[in-house]
């Protein structure tokens, strides 16, 4: 059986799964951070949503990468998760 790194690499030579790889990693970055913070606090996503007075259906489509979460929706998570919200810009 081939692992993800092997199967990602050959899909990456198509370009347009390429290019739809490279759009969607914000919302992977922002899902994998929220998942680490959330871990990292022994909280449940239903603890997460109740925190914010959402869903734990949302917190998971969030978590999935499933949609692309306002500024306003992070700063409610950090508020939530006790913590404080940073956005930086790679070159």
């Amino acid at each position: 059986m081939k692992d993800w790194n092997e199967i990602k690499k050959k899909w990456l030579k198509d370009p347009e799964f390429k290019r739809l790889y490279e759009e969607s990693q914000p919302e992977f970055e922002i899902a994998k951070a929220i998942i680490r913070a959330r871990i990292e606090r022994k909280m449940t996503q239903k603890e997460l949503a109740r925190r914010m007075h959402t869903t734990q259906s949302v917190i998971s489509r969030v978590e999935q990468a499933g949609t692309s979460p306002s500024i306003s929706f992070l700063k409610r998570v950090a508020k939530a998760l006790n913590a404080s919200l940073q956005v930086q810009f790679k070159f």
